[in-house]
């Protein structure tokens, strides 16, 4: 369910139908920069290597003063010769005194970096950073618009994976055995459509072409920024070149040593805390769909998601509003507590049996469009690098016990959360990685920020993170949404600035 800071600027694909406004996402026009060669560091590397750590990256113009170039990686990192893939890059060149490049990443897995910086520069970074850096957004392997994750030819195939209504029960023999039949028949299309790089776009060989990229943007040491699941590439990229990192800020961290089980309790119990604050601050106001209490509330919107469960509503083109895709609706406004008043749209119109609320925000963030197609394959490539990152042994034993403590400890949100180790049982490629603590051993400070009602990565996954860095530092944000650089006050924002431009590190945790 973690998925990328996008999701917070997400509603923005329905602004037409919905009028919703985001300040600070849009860059001003600036003109258009010359053609622009980077020049690569030129560090000694292995043989097999030096083609790819020696090219240099030609920019052009790509509008809006923003320069575009694709970089040449090897598809298989421990077998440089077995092939190529391209990495697409973008970036807004320093408006001052220029002090390197930034990559950022905005998380996912599966979230464009390139369509990050180039559509909403402002929102990802502040004013301060584009002055001293090259922002630079890039797309992971598997990803948007570098060599990417393909499942279908036909958008009207993924609408079937993501929204047809699973019969039965969830939980029961014929829910897990639809599930599981449903999901094989996506590995094996996917494999299918992507080919042999379906099984390299794990995590470890996406922190390669980070350093990759660095080298040839010509960066000794690296400067990064990555969000929610950027938070785990770049700690995987400072595990495996400690003496690279420069100045990395994880923004929405991820723990990468907590179960899988974990991950979704944790998950769905942030969400319900959300959730809980949402409705509090709903029914102090007039216009609120509910009435009474914040448990009352709850109960209702509990029966609604079982309503839909077994009595789904038919949309205008066909397809059914079920518990899963009503779900989706809920959770995606509370990625950012501004987006709070949709869910009062939302609930208004699908308690008298509407659907058009809910397939909006549930087709946003889906990157599905108003036509039908799909703008990003944001889909395919988070079930298939987290299907490779981590080694899964869930049952259906164990699927069922957790299922259980997810009800008791999330009953709103953990029944819809449960039963995820279905997901990459049928995957066409193994896991390649157990989950375990990252120091870091020897890297630099690395700022670690964590928001204190994150639904969608936990505080506590800040605290984790930062805590088995060797060179972590925390910076806790006590507020609302989904990560906070530069969305939420000047103590998060400066103290990020202040390291990234000034080199200065806080003493201890601001507390912001």
């Amino acid at each position: 369910m973690i998925r990328s800071r996008q999701r917070a600027l997400a509603l923005v694909a329905v602004v037409a139908s919905v009028t919703l406004v985001l300040a600070g996402c849009v860059s001003w026009f600036r003109a258009p920069e010359p053609e622009r060669t980077s020049t690569p560091t030129g560090e000694q590397v292995a043989p097999e290597l030096e083609r790819f750590y020696a090219q240099q990256l030609v920019w052009a113009g790509c509008g809006d003063g923003m320069q575009c170039t694709t970089a040449t990686a090897p598809l298989d990192w421990a077998n440089p010769s077995a092939g190529d893939i391209d990495l697409a890059l973008v970036r807004q060149p320093a408006t001052g005194e220029r002090l390197g490049s930034l990559l950022v990443n905005p998380g996912g897995p599966g979230g464009s970096g390139y369509d990050f910086i180039q559509d909403s520069v402002d929102y990802a970074t502040s004013a301060r950073l584009q002055q001293h850096y090259d922002i630079v957004g890039f797309d992971p392997r598997g990803v948007g618009h570098s060599s990417a994750i393909s499942c279908y030819d036909d958008p009207a195939e993924l609408d079937e994976f993501i929204y047809d209504i699973i019969p039965g029960a969830i939980g029961s023999d014929a829910w897990i055995s639809a599930v599981e039949a449903s999901n094989a028949a996506f590995g094996a299309a996917c494999l299918e459509h992507t080919g042999p790089l379906l099984q390299f776009v794990d995590t470890v060989s996406a922190a390669r072409d980070l350093d990759l990229l660095r080298a040839t943007l010509g960066d000794t040491k690296l400067n990064y920024l990555g969000y929610s699941y950027g938070t785990f590439l770049g700690a995987t990229y400072a595990d495996l070149y400690p003496q690279k990192t420069g100045h990395l800020v994880l923004d929405g961290a991820l723990d990468p040593a907590t179960s899988d089980f974990d991950v979704t309790l944790t998950q769905a119990m942030g969400f319900e805390s959300a959730f809980r604050a949402y409705l509090t601050d709903c029914l102090t106001r007039d216009d609120c769909p509910f009435t009474g209490t914040v448990e009352g509330a709850l109960a209702r919107t509990s029966d609604l998601l079982n309503q839909l469960s077994a009595d789904p509503i038919a949309a205008e083109d066909g397809r059914m509003l079920g518990a899963s895709a009503m779900f989706i609706a809920i959770i995606l406004p509370l990625y950012n507590r501004d987006n709070w008043m949709y869910l009062d749209q939302l609930f208004a119109e699908t308690f008298e049996g509407g659907t058009r609320i809910a397939f909006l925000l549930a087709d946003s963030y889906n990157d599905r469009n108003e036509d039908g197609s799909y703008s990003t394959n944001s889909t395919e490539a988070f079930i298939g690098i987290n299907c490779l990152d981590y080694v899964s042994d869930s049952s259906l034993e164990s699927m069922r016990a957790d299922a259980a403590v997810l009800a008791e400890k999330a009953p709103l949100f953990g029944p819809w959360m449960s039963y995820g180790g279905t997901s990459c049982a049928s995957w066409p490629f193994p896991g390649t990685r157990e989950r375990g603590p990252i120091a870091a051993a020897g890297s630099g400070d690395i700022l670690v920020i964590g928001t204190t009602n994150d639904p969608a990565t936990p505080y506590v996954w800040a605290q984790n993170m930062a805590a088995q860095l060797e060179n972590g530092h925390l910076i806790t944000y006590t507020g609302e949404g989904h990560t906070a650089y530069n969305k939420s006050n000047s103590c998060v924002n400066d103290a990020v600035d202040d390291y990234f431009i000034d080199d200065r590190v806080p003493e201890s945790d601001p507390q912001c």
